[in-house]
């Protein structure tokens, strides 16, 4: 089941195991149990220090990574393929004893936790899944009274729609919907702890100010962060998210000298260059307010969700922007119970299904091509008259068989029973006539917004929110410079991002070194 580099890599992490394994497995005659069992036979092959065996459990297909004559273990619900495969990989080595990266107040607040029975729901082409997976499996691990099942949605079909699941990753805890979409170990500690945000807020206030602080994790954020670093500059990075909008990005082929990469591929890698400088780094929080000094020499001031207050005397926004809504009845009753975003995240979950794609540019048809591959139909719908995707992303979608198209289309209204998806009500703008399409999801691909509404009147925006910037990277307000998609900046694209992460920073440091904002003496670390 796994090829000659895939044993030959996983060899090697299995060297670091120092405590005995069990793969412990439930198991039927089904076809995803042959593969289950081809899968954890090879694995026990590769290491004496892994053993197979079978045991019952309530969920069949399933096996536990066990710490042999301990309750540490994590538990799989389907095969950990595709995505999950780093996930079960992650799981093998640290139930084998090796311990986990993570800061020390990190490891303690997680064995403080009571505990808890938590599943999440996944599927394997979703690139947010499993950040959401390895956290829970870490936390279960380093503190047993959390228990955690990861079930892969595509194996437990009919658990998933009787559980009314329309996107991943969900997780339920105890029973109970915990939460959706992507979250990082430090967000769900801190839904936890009901003392984890005051004491982020505490530690926050204590930090020192620092020279430039960027506000925002993706591609323009993590440059600026680098840039200023190497210029010998206190830099701090706060951010929801280390990576943005890229880590939903299934796809990279443009990111020069690069043929070809995913997004979450490229937003580790930008936050591990990040973090070989000395950057102080913040991540999952939110920033809620900047407060700009009326006074020379005074210092910003970013306020943060939940509390706390970081002050620098420079600040770059990076804060990209956020998928588009529809703006129609029942879009926010029904988000994640039909209608998503993600084709690749939740596409699996609408397996032999009809299914709307709303938007005819690239993103729209090439999710159409996606979901066609699994499910029964799917209808595009353009409000314009015309595509405005590629010609031969519109070739290939036209040449499907399942695929309808309505151009010329407005989105009037989503339908549902209450709980899930049923439909959507589509109006023709020639004519006005109006018809319900029958559905059980709808992906919408409209475009993005800036995430720039938290800034107020801080800075100059345009009509449609984006930061208004010079050739600088400069804002209205002093000392406020923005990157990224967030900004002006014509063209939404990766690399432009990354380059103007960097005229901000350098924007940034000129700005300190001509007003004498405590920048100081500084070298450019070539």
């Amino acid at each position: 089941m796994l090829d000659t580099q895939a044993k030959a890599q996983l060899t090697q992490y299995l060297d670091l195991v120092t405590h005995p394994i069990e793969l412990a497995a439930c198991l039927g005659q089904d076809q995803t149990s042959m593969r289950m069992r081809e899968l954890l036979t090879e694995i026990a092959g590769l290491s004496p220090k892994v053993t197979f065996l079978e045991e019952p459990h309530a969920r069949t297909p399933s096996f536990a990574v066990r710490r042999a004559g301990t309750e540490v273990q994590v538990r799989f619900a389907g095969v950990p393929m595709g995505h999950e495969f780093a996930s079960l990989v992650l799981a093998l080595v640290q139930v084998g004893g090796h311990p986990p990266r993570l800061e020390a107040d990190v490891l303690d607040a997680i064995r403080a936790l009571p505990g808890g029975d938590f599943t999440t729901y996944m599927s394997l082409t979703c690139q947010n899944c499993p950040t959401v997976v390895q956290a829970l499996n870490t936390m279960s691990i380093v503190n047993p009274a959390i228990r955690h099942t990861a079930v892969e949605g595509g194996a437990f079909k009919d658990e998933v729609d009787s559980l009314g699941i329309a996107a991943v990753p969900t997780v339920y805890k105890d029973g109970e919907v915990f939460g959706q979409g992507r979250m990082d170990i430090e967000e769900i500690i801190a839904k936890l702890d009901q003392g984890a945000t005051e004491r982020i807020a505490q530690t926050l206030d204590a930090k020192e100010p620092f020279d430039v602080l960027v506000v925002g994790g993706g591609p323009a954020g993590a440059t600026a962060a680098i840039y200023s670093a190497r210029k010998a500059l206190r830099t701090g990075v706060v951010a929801e998210r280390f990576g943005g909008q890229v880590l939903d990005t299934m796809t990279i082929e443009n990111f020069i000298s690069v043929p070809h990469t995913e997004g979450p591929r490229l937003g580790a890698a930008l936050e591990q260059h990040v973090r070989t400088l000395p950057v102080d780094v913040t991540t999952g929080v939110r920033a809620s307010a900047l407060r700009v000094p009326t006074e020379a020499g005074a210092l910003v001031e970013v306020d943060v969700e939940g509390g706390g207050t970081l002050r620098s005397r420079a600040v770059v926004l990076a804060t990209g922007a956020r998928y588009r809504m529809m703006g129609v009845p029942g879009e926010e009753e029904y988000r994640n119970k039909g209608v998503t975003f993600c084709p690749h995240c939740d596409g699996p979950l609408f397996a032999g299904k009809r299914v709307a794609v709303i938007g005819g540019g690239n993103s729209g048809v090439e999710a159409a091509i996606d979901l066609a591959g699994v499910c029964e139909h799917v209808t595009l719908v353009e409000f314009l008259d015309e595509l405005r995707a590629d010609t031969v992303l519109v070739r290939v979608m036209r040449a499907l068989p399942n695929v309808e198209v309505l151009t010329g289309t407005a989105v009037q209204e989503v339908l549902g029973d209450g709980s899930r998806v049923s439909g959507v009500s589509v109006q023709e703008r020639a004519t006005g006539q109006t018809r319900r399409i029958d559905v059980a999801g709808m992906f919408v691909q409209i475009g993005l917004v800036p995430a720039t509404e938290w800034l107020e009147d801080a800075v100059e925006r345009t009509p449609s929110g984006e930061i208004v910037v010079d050739s600088h990277g400069a804002t209205s307000a002093p000392g406020v410079f923005a990157a990224g998609d967030c900004t002006t900046a014509p063209y939404k694209q990766i690399v432009i991002a990354l380059g103007s992460g960097a005229t901000a920073a350098l924007g940034a440091f000129d700005h300190l070194i001509r007003t004498g904002s405590g920048a100081g003496e500084t070298a450019e670390r070539a």
